[in-house]
Formats: C-alpha cells, structure tokens, sequence
C-alpha cells in the first residue's frame, strides 16, 4: 500500500519568484540539492548530495509536467522508492502564495516520515531564498 505526502507552504513572493525557485538549477540547489535540472517534460535529471549510511546520494528524476507558473511534476527515485513530486502554486492576493506539494507512492512510513521531514526543511530554506 502506498500513501501520499502533502504539505502546503505560505510564502509572501510573487507566483514567478517561487516558480523560478523551483525550476531554475542554480536557485533550486540553494534550498534542494545539487542538481542539473531543466524545466522540460522529459528531461532526465538527478539531485545529488554527500552519500550517507549506506545511501549514494543520488536521487533520479524525470520532467513529468511543466505548467509555468502554475504546476510542475517529477519521478523522484531513490533507495528503490520510485514516487511522484507534485507542486503546486496558487495565488493567495495580498503578495501571498501557497505553494502545496504532494509526494505519491511512498511505500513505507520510513520514507513518508523522512520525506515529511526532508521537505519541511528544505521549504524552510526556501523562505530564506525568496527573502534575498
């Protein structure tokens, strides 16, 4: 059986802001990891950090959906994990965004829990970008 993380983040950014975020290499290493993304559907990428504890440190991805600037989707495969990342920005007014984000296919609380901890933390040093 498999379950679906879902969080959602309030960023106070415009919707290109936190899109460009999210689909330009450079800015995505600074709150993700490493990575030689492109926002192309189909484009095979990987982020990649320190392996750790038996984990290389490579996670492979493909494009699945690019709706600039309001969806985008990738494979997230990893230590035999193969889910789907989903994000999803919608604006709030006032200089708000939300930006939701859905991990599908986790098969084990393990992951959902590390996967919950991971992107919490990681949206957290998104704030910090969008404030520079």
């Amino acid at each position: 059986m498999s379950s679906t993380l879902s969080l959602d983040f309030q960023y106070t950014a415009s919707l290109e802001k936190i899109w460009s975020a999210l689909t330009d290499s450079s800015k995505l290493a600074k709150w993700v990891m490493e990575n030689d993304f492109k926002p192309v559907v189909g484009h095979r990428f990987q982020f990649r950090m320190q392996p750790t504890n038996g984990w290389n440190g490579i996670i492979d991805c493909e494009v699945l959906i690019v709706d600039a600037p309001n969806r985008l989707s990738y494979t997230w495969a990893s230590l035999g994990q193969e889910n789907t990342v989903t994000w999803t920005l919608q604006d709030l007014g006032d200089g708000k965004v939300n930006l939701h984000l859905e991990q599908s296919g986790i098969t084990n609380d393990q992951a959902l829990q590390g996967a919950k901890y991971g992107w919490t933390n990681m949206c957290g040093q998104l704030e910090k970008l969008l404030e520079q």
